[in-house]
């Protein structure tokens, strides 16, 4: 519990108890000409819950008789609408663009074609950027809660803007070294040297360059993505359809990555037969572009009505026994002697001058919402259950991240060496082709576990976190819980990586759009859900904090697997239908063929996400779980 002594108002802000022409029932207070300390006035609680006794002045009183935010008391209830529309607006712009770094694929194979980086190279940024994209989310949440969405929509911008750029330059440099292009450069062929070493002293010099780049990128994709998904959550997540709520910029996020491969095949492509990416330029649109959203993002970015959730959360932890009533604005701390009570004053403090009573109520707004904030963060962390959930993450979501960051190179493995007569169409398995696949399949999962849901689950009677058992909001003919769900997807995530494991797609590449649509598919459902879960059982006022710390989880899970894939991936080269001498300008040398090259790893995959299955099961059935607690989920 967090210490009450570290939450109180700075010592110059005195609290004052309405004029005598307020319409609220209080007792008077004299006026500033005339000060007069009367000894037996009891001191004043500013909680908007107690009756008679709120904080105002004659143009404040008319919207103080009611628990509503600073935005409420002063616009109307077209204005007010008007602004959660262009947070919504604001909120899906975003996450449509945020979601740049799941193409990742779309030029993965470019980075070991032009700038022969290995698989294990390859990898290394894809992990940079998935540490980078997850790591930061629970400081980002908690910035989030407390300062609001719209400086990370800044940051973002910012950060998008730098890395592109930087990613650019990196690319751009490291493979005129590569083709000898550098001024003042020679490039020492690596059969000087014996072996791989030489051609690793000549290559590469940029690769740290483009490892700083691509951190920058996950830490403003995850500083995009927080601010659309809170927007969203705390601006319509309150009622029936909250999960629809969550669900919109999150199937959004999951679009962003179709329509950006094919305008970075489309528009921006090398011209080759192959129809890859112009790398360079495509990276200098992506920083030109962000920048630009999360400019705008900046500014439409806002949570309407905060107040109101903040005192409604006040009230159920009063209700609950988690919180004394009125403990944070209580006149008997005051009278104690003690320094602890919030929106109160001792009498002989009378006779100082009215300060401004909207920074009266701004200070106690804000000393509400950190305590409100800090006791929802420590129980959460406290639930024994919150853990067992996010380990099922981690190991749900880190085989679906290493997929897509490695679809690329898989599609190669599928395809015959450039010397064999190729005897299918290999343009059906282009990177673009499925990171769209992936993408369209992964946004009508997430709209719809979230609309299905809303329909089909049970509601809890409150929008805060569930502290007691929790009678449904409303009798329904049939529900199902949101848990059956995410476990139904999530084996289907298992199916496609099953597939692909099996090596069913070897022999008919032209059918792994099948593996796309699965994963896809149980990935997006993955994605949609788990933040849906969790403002269901631990309520929308902290979302950010504690959907930032289980997102953590997936970075972890996709650098696992990551680096597992990579393993098997390089053990394969050494086995592969290429001879040593067998190396072409292309960088083939780099690349595996065949079965053995992915095998092991996604069977191992598959078996994560069937644990991910059991430890969700268990926080839900277990002992002193969801259903055991009366919670509704």
């Amino acid at each position: 519990m967090t210490n009450m002594s570290s939450l109180n108002p700075p010592p110059d802000a005195k609290f004052f108890s309405p004029s005598p022409s307020s319409s609220q029932t209080s007792t008077p207070v004299p006026s500033s000409s005339t000060t007069t300390t009367t000894g037996s006035q009891q001191p004043i609680s500013l909680n908007s819950t107690s009756t008679g006794t709120r904080t105002s002045d004659d143009d404040y009183d008319a919207a103080s008789t009611t628990s509503s935010s600073n935005t409420s008391s002063f616009l109307t209830p077209q204005t007010i609408a008007a602004l959660r529309g262009l947070a919504l607006f604001s909120s899906l712009v975003s996450a449509l663009c945020a979601g740049s770094i799941t193409i990742f694929s779309l030029y993965a194979p470019q980075l070991q074609a032009r700038l022969h980086y290995s698989q294990y190279r390859v990898n290394g940024l894809a992990s940079a950027a998935s540490l980078a994209m997850y790591a930061p989310v629970p400081l980002l949440g908690y910035l989030c809660d407390r300062v609001g969405p719209a400086p990370l929509g800044m940051l973002a911008g910012l950060g998008f803007g730098v890395g592109y750029t930087g990613a650019a330059v990196a690319f751009a440099r490291e493979r005129d070294g590569v083709e000898g292009r550098s001024p003042g450069r020679v490039l020492v062929p690596a059969e000087a040297w014996g072996d791989k070493v030489g051609a690793a002293r000549v290559e590469g010099q940029w690769y740290a360059a483009m490892v700083a780049s691509f951190v920058i990128i996950g830490v403003a994709t995850c500083s995009m993505y927080m601010a659309a998904v809170a927007t969203c959550a705390k601006n319509f997540g309150r009622g029936k359809h909250r999960g629809l709520a969550v669900a919109l910029p999150i199937a959004a996020f999951g679009l962003s990555g179709m329509w950006l491969s094919q305008v970075g095949s489309r528009l921006f492509g090398d011209g080759s037969p192959q129809g890859d990416v112009d790398v360079f330029r495509f990276f200098l649109f992506l920083a030109v572009m962000l920048f630009i959203v999360g400019a705008v993002g900046s500014l439409g970015l806002r949570i309407i009505d905060e107040e109101e959730l903040i005192e409604d959360a006040v009230e159920e932890l009063e209700r609950s026994d988690i919180l004394e009533s009125s403990v944070l604005l209580s006149p008997s701390r005051v009278e104690s002697g003690t320094a602890n009570g919030y929106g109160t004053i001792p009498p002989s403090d009378l006779d100082e001058p009215l300060i401004n009573p909207t920074l009266i109520k701004d200070g106690a707004l804000t000393l509400k919402k950190r305590f409100v904030l800090n006791t929802e963060t420590a129980r959460f962390l406290s639930d024994h259950t919150m853990w067992l959930f996010a380990l099922g993450f981690f190991f749900m979501i880190g085989p679906g991240e290493a997929f897509i960051n490695n679809m690329g190179t898989v599609l190669k493995s599928l395809s015959p060496p450039p010397t064999t007569v190729h005897l299918f169409d290999s343009s059906s398995t282009s990177p673009a082709t499925h990171v769209s696949i992936i993408a369209l399949s992964s946004t009508a999962t997430r709209l719809l576990t979230g609309t299905l849901t809303d329909l089909l689950a049970p509601s809890p009677a409150t929008q805060h976190p569930q502290l007691t058992p929790s009678p449904i909001q409303q009798r329904q003919r049939f529900t199902l819980s949101r848990v059956p769900f995410l476990l139904i997807f999530s084996l289907l995530l298992s199916l496609g990586l099953s597939l692909l494991a099996s090596g069913a797609m070897q022999s008919n590449p032209t059918h792994f759009w099948i593996v796309s649509s699965l994963v896809g598919a149980g990935y997006g459902a993955v994605f949609s859900l788990t933040p849906i879960i969790i403002t269901v059982i631990w309520g929308v006022e902290n979302f950010a904090t504690n959907w930032g710390i289980v997102a953590v989880f997936p970075a972890l899970g996709a650098t696992l697997w990551g680096v597992v894939y990579s393993a098997v991936y390089q053990a394969g080269v050494r086995k592969s239908i290429l001879g040593p001498g067998d190396v072409n300008d292309g960088g083939e040398e780099y690349i595996c063929y065949g079965q053995q090259c992915y095998a092991p790893a996604f069977w191992a995959m598959a078996g994560s996400v069937w644990v991910a299955c059991g430890l969700v099961v268990w926080a839900w059935k277990g002992r002193n779980g969801w259903a055991q607690r009366g919670i509704v989920v």
